[in-house]
């Protein structure tokens, strides 16, 4: 049913039950996955002088290599075939979820996987959601894998954890 699926990866738990999910998909259809990283340096302006946004976008690369490097050792552990991609977001011209859309549109996915973080009341409204306005423009199907925080095990009132 699937034969290539896009999973975005930022590094949190949540993206990385996202890619278990999608590395799942990716080895019980045979498809080609390809996890991504996107790079979004936010512009920056000062009143003084001018900004080198370098050593942030150099921040992200770093951190991006090393979150792909992991998704990258999940495939090969999976027996998933496909490549990691790092992309970035154009400024002025598009935001996170549009750079994953063109990504996938460019890739031929037919399945998009990724994490929601669940926010809810003033959180999504100041830190809003990427998963959100990606559902909200996207031309494919897309499975959202919901944040479940760790829970911890207790030992009940015999000593049996739960």
């Amino acid at each position: 049913m699937y034969k290539r699926i896009i999973a975005p990866v930022d590094g949190s738990e949540t993206s990385r039950h996202a890619l278990d999910a999608a590395l799942e998909l990716a080895r019980d259809h045979d498809a080609e996955l390809r996890p991504i990283y996107v790079i979004d340096v936010p512009p920056l302006s000062y009143s003084g002088a001018a900004f080198d946004p370098t050593p942030i976008r150099d921040a992200f690369v770093t951190e991006g290599e090393h979150v792909l490097a992991d998704a990258a050792a999940k495939m090969k552990r999976y027996g998933v075939k496909g490549t990691t991609s790092m992309v970035e977001v154009e400024p002025l011209a598009d935001d996170i979820a549009q750079r994953i859309e063109h990504t996938a549109q460019a890739f031929g996915a037919d399945l998009i996987v990724m994490g929601t973080h669940g926010r809810r009341g003033w959180r999504r409204l100041l830190l809003g959601s990427v998963a959100e306005h990606f559902v909200r423009l996207s031309t494919m199907p897309v499975l959202l894998v919901p944040h479940h925080p760790s829970t911890q095990m207790k030992p009940d009132v015999a000593g049996v954890l739960t």
